[in-house]
């Protein structure tokens, strides 16, 4: 399996694109680090994971938002004292409330967002990097969104986020380029049938969309060997192809 031997920590792992990749990559034989603040779902996770006999992951609950810089760098000593390196990082915890105008954000909302979708990348980064170093070629992955990368209204604090986490992955990819271990890039998922679509699009026809499953190609690539050398660019999993062997 092209994926053997490989540790990869998934954030919003208990979510669905985060579960759905946690059980795509363990397909392909990676030992996933599942990471969520909310224990019953990752449990739900583990045991999907387990039950399907794939390679046992981790659980390691985690409140992005609400964690200490001193709390960050617990989980990077704890992840390299236990497997000495990492070969990928998954950043696919989102927090999204509500389309509406910036008028009405509320500081509470606007904080707690950026925090999960941007500052937690930021931090995770920072204290990860030395680990997924020790690995000769690392993966990390950032999770954006095609609506609101265009600063589309009412998109908000979600908005603003992901414009940024564009923003932070092209910097960090630069920042890495010339080392060639770690390569940086951004998935899209585009309009798919996920948690998350139901939230922001209630009355959605979902029957038309894409199950999440159809992003395990795109996520089995980007952290496997195909995608060695490829850094700072951002992948629409709606015009993925699966490149050929």
């Amino acid at each position: 399996m092209p994926l053997t031997g490989h540790v990869i920590l998934i954030t919003g792992a208990g979510g669905g694109l985060g579960g759905t990749a946690a059980l795509a990559l363990a397909r392909q034989g990676a030992h996933i680090v599942l990471l969520d603040k909310n224990i019953a779902k990752l449990e739900a996770v583990y045991d999907r994971i387990v039950d399907a006999a794939l390679p046992e992951p981790a659980m390691y609950p985690f409140d992005l938002a609400g964690a200490s810089e001193n709390d960050y760098q617990t989980l990077a000593d704890t992840l390299a004292e236990k497997y000495g390196s990492l070969q990928g990082l998954l950043h696919s915890a989102v927090e999204f409330s509500a389309f509406e105008p910036i008028a009405l954000q509320s500081t509470q909302n606007w904080g707690h967002t950026l925090n999960v979708n941007l500052n937690a990348a930021f931090l995770l980064c920072r204290v990860l990097l030395p680990v997924l170093q020790k690995s000769p070629h690392a993966s990390i992955v950032f999770t954006s969104d095609s609506r609101a990368r265009q600063g589309a209204a009412y998109s908000g604090a979600y908005g603003v986020s992901k414009i940024a986490l564009e923003g932070f992955a092209g910097i960090l990819a630069e920042e890495l380029e010339s080392s060639q271990k770690i390569r940086v890039n951004t998935l899209i998922p585009g309009p798919i049938d996920s948690p998350l679509r139901k939230k922001t699009y209630p009355a959605e026809d979902k029957s038309r969309l894409p199950a999440m499953q159809s992003l395990d190609a795109l996520y089995t690539f980007l952290f496997g060997a195909q995608s060695i050398g490829l850094t700072g660019q951002c992948f629409d999993a709606q015009n993925f192809k699966q490149p050929l062997n």
